[in-house]
Parts: C-alpha cells; sequence; structure tokens
C-alpha cells in the first residue's frame, strides 16, 4: 500500500450488536487502526451509511446488497450461522398457528424478508405484517407476536413462553446456511488494506474467549453464543446461500 493512501482513512460502518465484537475487535488496536474510521450502527443504518456512500466498507445485511448499483465482498469473513441463531427469532406467547399480527422489527430488512420467506414457505400461515417502532418488544403479547434481532433478542428469549428461531427454521426448509451480513465495499478497496482487514478479522474471532469474559451480559452465554450460534468464515456454500436467498427475495418482491 502507498503512503500517500494511507493518508485518507476508511470509513468503515459497523453492526453494533454483540455478535459482530468478534470481527472488530482488534481494528482500533491492531494494524488498522491508523487506517480507519470506525462506527457503530443497528443493521438497517449501516446499510444506509454504505448507500449512500457515506462509509466505504460496511458489514452489510445481505439484502442491502440489492440496493447498490456496485459491490465487492472483501472479506473471508461475515455474520452467519449453521442452524440455530439464538438473536433472530420469532417470539410468541401463543403457538404459530394462533398468531394472528407480527410486529416486524425496524433493525434489519434482511431479517424481515427471512421471516416473510419462512411465513410463506415453512410455517404457511399469513399474519398480518405490521412495521414496528423502538419499544414494540412489550406489544408481544397474546396473538400479537415479534420478530426481534440482535441483543434484544436475547434478552427477549427470557420473556416470551415461544421462540421460533429463524435460523434454524431456514436449515430445516433448505438445507443452507444462513448469511445476515458480510463485509462489503461499494468501490474497489486496496488489496493490501484487504489483507489487513482479513488479519484483523481472523486475530479478533481467536480471541472470542476473551471477549465473551470481558462483556457482561447475563441474559445469555456469549461463548456458546460466538462460537455455537454465530459462524464466522464466508465459504463457498455460504456464498451461495446468499446467492439463493437474494434469488428469493427478488422472486417474491421482498425487496424495498
Amino acid at each position: 500500500m502507498k503512503t500517500e493512501e494511507l493518508i485518507v482513512k476508511t470509513k468503515i460502518a459497523a453492526v453494533s450488536y454483540l455478535n459482530a465484537k468478534p470481527l472488530t475487535y482488534t481494528f482500533e488496536s491492531g494494524d488498522l487502526k491508523d487506517l480507519i474510521e470506525l462506527d457503530f450502527f443497528y443493521p438497517s443504518e449501516v446499510a444506509t451509511r454504505l448507500i449512500e456512500n457515506k462509509a466505504d466498507v460496511a458489514l452489510l445485511p445481505v439484502e442491502a446488497l440489492l440496493s447498490l448499483n456496485e459491490y465487492h465482498i472483501i472479506s473471508d469473513y461475515c455474520i452467519s450461522t449453521e442452524g440455530e441463531v439464538a438473536s433472530v427469532c420469532l417470539f410468541s406467547d401463543v403457538p404459530l398457528e394462533k398468531i394472528k399480527t407480527v410486529l416486524l422489527d425496524y433493525q434489519s430488512r434482511t431479517s424481515v424478508a427471512l421471516l416473510k420467506i419462512l411465513l410463506r414457505d415453512y410455517w404457511k400461515i399469513s399474519p398480518e405484517l405490521i412495521n414496528a417502532s423502538e419499544g414494540y418488544e412489550s406489544k408481544i403479547t397474546d396473538t400479537t407476536a415479534g420478530l426481534v434481532i440482535g441483543d434484544r433478542a436475547l434478552k427477549q428469549r427470557k420473556m416470551s413462553k415461544y421462540i421460533y428461531d429463524l435460523g434454524m427454521a431456514w436449515k430445516e426448509l433448505t438445507g443452507k446456511p444462513f448469511v445476515f451480513a458480510v463485509w462489503a465495499a461499494n468501490k474497489k478497496i486496496d488489496k493490501g488494506f484487504i489483507e489487513l482487514f482479513n488479519r484483523a478479522n481472523q486475530e479478533g474471532i481467536k480471541n472470542i474467549e476473551k471477549i465473551s469474559s470481558e462483556i457482561f451480559f447475563p441474559e445469555y452465554n456469549l461463548h456458546q453464543y460466538f462460537t455455537q450460534n454465530i459462524n464466522y468464515e464466508l465459504d463457498e456454500r455460504k456464498r451461495e446461500s446468499i446467492t439463493f436467498f437474494l434469488n428469493r427475495v427478488k422472486e417474491y418482491n421482498l425487496f424495498t
């Protein structure tokens, strides 16, 4: 990487949820610390930052790839699951067949699109869907269910009688892993920077045990979350699953 290219820092928008901690853990202390400006947002805001060119690289919810005229997946790491994800769930006080209304989490369009596919193809129910706003979790009661994602979902697990995990449902429906977010750029990125970026991701994942011990989160076992629920490697199977999911989103006209 040329010295003059280091003057302008690469703007990175990352997800503010716990599941991104292993990926970003060494960003501000390792080889990248003088090369980047790092900010955290919830998933739909991350997407907006990259779409509006306010970031150069983002931990991008995969549905948002459809909004970009140009994109480059720059890392060998992602946020995905091979089954039960624990933090993207439909929560309810009643069984699926009794749900009349579902409140949709405002923080992620990818999870909303995934839920709509599962309601249609896997659970085969047609409840009324309502776009929710902040604080909607308190309205998950009686026959009103709610899609909740991220750290709030890990907490919601203690409150709802029925928990329907979207990662597990996708795996049972398709036999595929599900990828929630990838490191994507809206322009070509210097290869030297990408090498450092991948190395930083890898180093963070090596420190999962340390990260887990440093975060106080009594609602869920974070070591289990980082090692069993979330999977960070972006392999060919997962790339194929991204394509499969995006094709289904387009086929069902779920893209907004």
